[in-house]
């Protein structure tokens, strides 16, 4: 089996999210993927952020997709940090080939993320591109450390059979939705608009 983690606020879920788990599904060879609703980002600000619940189910109703599974087990267990959460899954799924997914926009702050070099080195990971964060995202200090470990595109289906670290930047059709425009009441390419979440 070969899953795809794909972790955000989804606050809420959307078209955007969609896409990129069937880019994925399609261009690295996997079998699902999961949406991993998180109980909220540290480096964002949770105060006005809907229960975890909430937020999964509308996830489920974005979904549509029987190969597209939403779960929000970080929140049962008390999980905060994505390291945790690939070091959960997999100690008890030795079996499954995951391989973490995020965009370009997150690769751009990777370095941030808490444990982000044990991430790397425990499970392959895709960044999709994203409207806005190509040239940013591949200037930032985490692409420039993993440099060397960066996949060529046309090798992307090989990706979870691959060691960490491991990684590869998926180029194509890019998603303008976000999150954060739809909590605003912004329309997708007018002003207010801005990069999904």
């Amino acid at each position: 089996m070969r899953v795809g983690l794909y972790g955000g606020s989804f606050n809420p879920a959307h078209a955007g999210h969609r896409h990129v788990s069937r880019l994925a599904l399609r261009r690295l060879a996997l079998d699902r993927v999961w949406w991993l609703v998180s109980p909220g980002n540290p480096l964002k600000d949770r105060s006005h952020l809907p229960e975890t619940a909430a937020r999964a189910a509308g996830a489920r109703a974005v979904a549509a997709d029987p190969r597209i599974a939403v779960t929000d087990f970080e929140a049962a267990l008390g999980i905060r940090y994505t390291v945790e959460t690939l070091s959960w899954l997999t100690d008890r799924h030795p079996e499954v080939r995951f391989v973490w997914i995020m965009g370009a926009d997150s690769l751009a702050t990777f370095h941030r993320w808490g444990g982000w070099r044990t991430i790397a080195a425990r499970m392959p990971f895709a960044v999709i591109d994203r409207p806005g964060y190509t040239l940013r995202a591949m200037a930032s200090p985490a692409a420039r450390a993993l440099a060397t470990s960066r996949l060529d595109e046309i090798a992307a289906p090989t990706l979870a059979g691959r060691a960490p670290p491991a990684w590869v930047f998926l180029h194509g059709p890019r998603s303008s939705l976000s999150s954060t425009a739809l909590r605003a009441g912004a329309v997708p390419g007018r002003p207010g608009a801005t990069n999904r979440d």
